[in-house]
């Protein structure tokens, strides 16, 4: 029997240095899956579908005129003028199915959200987009955990933070794009992004 590899994160994180809000997924879908060298890369994942229709009014707004791909270089300007930082809250992960499902990946290396806070000095907020990413979360911060769609508050180095909990962007999560978006819509409200 054949022991299940070892999967390293395949990108940097990202962190503008005007970071005002950091948003942590667990991990990757496999490189197959992707249609960008970016997060979120899955057409099957509403993220950037979700954005647009926050931030643009449309949909498709970070798609490709060919609707087969989303464009990287419309996302990160984005991010970079928001203030917006990703990354995921495991550096490495063996995937126990062939797929993208949470349920099957094993967090082998979390990683180091306190290091990765204290270079987003003005990062008041962290937004975790599915229950594998907030329990990976909570095992290095103190902070309850808040319902799907709410907050909890928290202290890190004496800097006061929110911890939300927004509903899974992947098509998996039974909820409509526009629902999952009022819930979002909610959060950018809060720290005034919107």
């Amino acid at each position: 029997m054949n022991p299940i590899a070892i999967e390293s994160h395949p990108l940097e994180p990202f962190l503008p240095p005007n970071a005002k809000l950091l948003m942590l997924g667990s991990f990757p879908p496999q490189r197959k899956r992707w249609s960008m060298d970016f997060y979120y890369p899955n057409l099957n994942n509403d993220m950037w579908r979700i954005a647009g229709l926050l931030f643009f009014d449309n949909k498709a707004h970070f798609l490709n005129p060919d609707n087969k791909s989303f464009n990287k270089e419309r996302v990160v300007d984005f991010l970079t003028n928001k203030g917006i930082a990703l990354f995921d809250t495991a550096t490495s992960v063996r995937r126990l199915q062939d797929n993208a499902s949470d349920k099957f990946l094993e967090v082998v290396e979390p990683t180091d959200l306190t290091a990765m806070l204290r270079n987003l000095p003005q990062c008041r907020a962290i937004v975790t987009t599915g229950q594998k990413a907030t329990d990976t979360l909570r095992q290095q911060l103190s902070v309850e955990e808040p319902k799907v769609g709410d907050f909890a508050e928290f202290v890190f180095n004496n800097r006061p933070m929110r911890l939300y909990r927004m509903p899974s962007s992947s098509r998996a999560y039974p909820l409509a794009l526009e629902k999952k978006a009022a819930a979002y819509r909610t959060l950018f409200e809060d720290l005034q992004m919107i």
